[in-house]
């Protein structure tokens, strides 16, 4: 994504001038205590790169700090539930302000629930096993806070299946009437918490599914605790 900025009134002939600002793909979000490092090149009357100073400033102080005006490091603050907003320019030319989502910082995932379960084929041909559940949550001073609207990508690896890889006839599902044979997913934490079923389809008894489960912070970095391993078992 490019966020740019172009200077107010009558360009003129002057094309050598900097007319305009390119912010190079700014995040969408961070987390507290994320560093952010942002790019961006003043562009000409041509539309051409030129050589300028550019500076970074943040209209919200307390929520992201400017550790180098001209390299673009800014550190993440805090959590809120209003953006930070942040301003490059060169000279009298600034760019639009760019928002960022400030997240709380996302610092354990763990499971929320036995990580081994066992799925019996006499009870029914489609049968779910018991619900494999992470908790994500944020570490603070007065205890640990759980965190709301991040993603978890669920993977599944059944043994044994074709190619011994994901598939065969056991399904990944987020709900209890979802029968697709989908191998991986990500689901959105509620109250903390993300969960997915493992739902046994009719055919050849498998001998164990595998499920990992794994949380990226907003910079892509794994939240410590991922992966997280669950062991399902299909007994006769």
């Amino acid at each position: 994504m490019l966020a740019a900025a172009v200077a107010c009134g009558r360009l003129g002939p002057d094309l050598d001038r900097v007319v305009a600002i390119s912010v190079t793909d700014p995040p969408d979000s961070l987390e507290e205590l994320d560093t952010l490092h942002l790019h961006a090149v003043a562009l000409d009357g041509r539309g051409d790169s030129v050589p300028a100073t550019i500076l970074w400033a943040t209209f919200d102080a307390a929520l992201l700090t400017v550790v180098n005006d001209t390299s673009g490091v800014m550190v993440a603050r805090a959590g809120s539930a209003t953006p930070a907003r942040i301003q490059a320019s060169v000279g009298d030319l600034p760019s639009d302000p760019i928002a960022i989502r400030m997240l709380a910082a996302a610092d354990t995932v763990f499971a929320a629930g036995p990580a081994r379960d066992s799925v019996s084929l006499a009870a029914k041909p489609d049968s779910l096993s018991d619900s494999l559940k992470v908790r994500l949550q944020d570490t603070t001073a007065t205890g640990p806070v759980d965190l709301s609207g991040r993603p978890v990508a669920f993977a599944l690896t059944v043994y044994p299946a074709p190619g011994g890889g994901a598939g065969g006839n056991v399904a990944l599902v987020t709900s209890d009437t979802a029968r697709a044979p989908v191998a991986g997913d990500t689901v959105t934490t509620a109250t903390g918490i993300a969960v997915v079923k493992l739902r046994l389809l009719a055919g050849p008894l498998p001998d164990s599914a595998v499920v990992t489960a794994a949380a990226r912070r907003a910079i892509g970095t794994d939240v410590p605790g991922s992966p997280i391993t669950f062991v399902v078992r299909f007994v006769p």
